[in-house]
C-alpha cells in the first residue's frame, strides 16, 4: 500500500473533523491542481495518509487518515452552485477526482514544518522543498517511517 500526505486548512477539514466520527468517512474533493489530481487518482483503498494542517497558526502533520474509497469523479465539478464547479468537465469525461478518507489516529503532538525540514531523510519530500505548494503528494516508505520515528510526546 502507498503512503501519502494531504494538506488542508483545519477550519475547512482537519483531524478534528475526522475524529468526530471515526467510523464515518469524509470525501476529499475540491482538488483543482492537475498534479494533485493525478496523485488522488493513484490512491487505493487502504492507503495511509498524513493529514497536514496548513494556512493556520500551528502548521504541521496532525494525524493519520486512511483511504476507504479509491478515486471517483469529484461530484462538485458538476454542481453549478459549487465553488469547485468546472463547466468544461462532463460526466463522460470528468476532469477531477475525489477519494473518501476515514480517521486512523491523531498524533499526540503536531509535527511542525520546521521539524520536518530538519530531517535529512525528508530532503526529497515535496512538502519541505522550496516553492512546493502541492496539496496531495506521495510519501515514500522511508519518509513515512522517519516521520513516525520522531519523538512525539
Amino acid at each position: 500500500m502507498a503512503k501519502w500526505l494531504i494538506k488542508s486548512e483545519p477550519s475547512e477539514c482537519g483531524i478534528d473533523d475526522f475524529a468526530r466520527d471515526p467510523e464515518g468517512f469524509i470525501p476529499w474533493d475540491g482538488v483543482r491542481n492537475y498534479q494533485a489530481r493525478n496523485f488522488l487518482a493513484q490512491m487505493a483503498e487502504g492507503d495511509e495518509v498524513f493529514l497536514y494542517h496548513s494556512s493556520c497558526k500551528h502548521i504541521g502533520i496532525a494525524g493519520i487518515v486512511r483511504v476507504v474509497r479509491a478515486a471517483y469523479p469529484d461530484p462538485l465539478q458538476f454542481d453549478p452552485e459549487s465553488h469547485y464547479h468546472d463547466p468544461k468537465s462532463t460526466r463522460d469525461k470528468p476532469r477531477w477526482q475525489a477519494v473518501d478518507m476515514q480517521f486512523v489516529s491523531r498524533l499526540p503532538r503536531l509535527i511542525s514544518l520546521d521539524r520536518l525540514k530538519s530531517l535529512p531523510a525528508l530532503a526529497e519530500l515535496p512538502l519541505v522543498r522550496h516553492g512546493s505548494r502541492l496539496s496531495v503528494m506521495p510519501v515514500s516508505e522511508a519518509e513515512w517511517q522517519a516521520i513516525l520515528a520522531l519523538p512525539n510526546g
